[in-house]
């Protein structure tokens, strides 16, 4: 008996750990991602250190440099705290062109929070995926048409693509 319910406990938390994993593919996102995607990989993306300010989110992607967490010297603390070995980095714009849902993508994964009049904004949808070429997660946010931020923090890499699109 004991035995049977050792098996059944196990088979039970590999079912829910299998459960837990992202979908593997550039077709298992939630929605359609080849406008964000091709945002993300254009070879015109502009190149911003962080800190960096534009006036809006530019039409392709953005490249943004990240450095150590310490020294990113992020506007509000992260909601997830990075992990040790990580990299973070902001970006500051003006303005959104229009209130409205804007998709926020990432080449890499990452932590995204989107800071505007003084507080985190709730990502009205979240959708990721392994083994895509060029796109790993993309979230939506309802942002009004005055400045915000963009923070990034536990990256892998020092550096990622992010692309600002309004939500078709």
């Amino acid at each position: 008996m004991r035995i049977a319910l050792l098996i059944a406990f196990v088979l039970l938390g590999t079912a829910s750990a299998l459960a837990a994993e992202e979908p593997s593919g550039c077709d298992k996102f939630k929605w359609p991602i080849e406008r964000e995607r091709a945002a993300l990989t254009a070879p015109d993306r502009v190149k911003l250190v962080s800190g960096g300010e534009l006036a809006t989110p530019p039409t392709t992607g953005i490249t943004l440099a990240l450095v150590a967490p310490a020294d990113a010297k992020l506007p509000t603390p992260p909601e997830r705290a990075p992990k040790e070995g990580t990299f973070a980095g902001f970006a500051s714009f003006k303005n959104a062109p229009k209130s409205g849902i804007y998709t926020i993508s990432l080449s890499a994964g990452a932590w995204i929070d989107v800071v505007q009049d003084g507080h985190a904004l709730k990502p009205k949808g979240f959708s990721g995926a392994t083994d895509c070429d060029g796109i790993r997660k993309t979230m939506k946010y309802e942002i009004s048409a005055s400045p915000f931020v963009l923070e990034i923090s536990g990256a892998r890499e020092n550096a990622l693509s992010v692309a600002i699109l309004p939500s078709e």
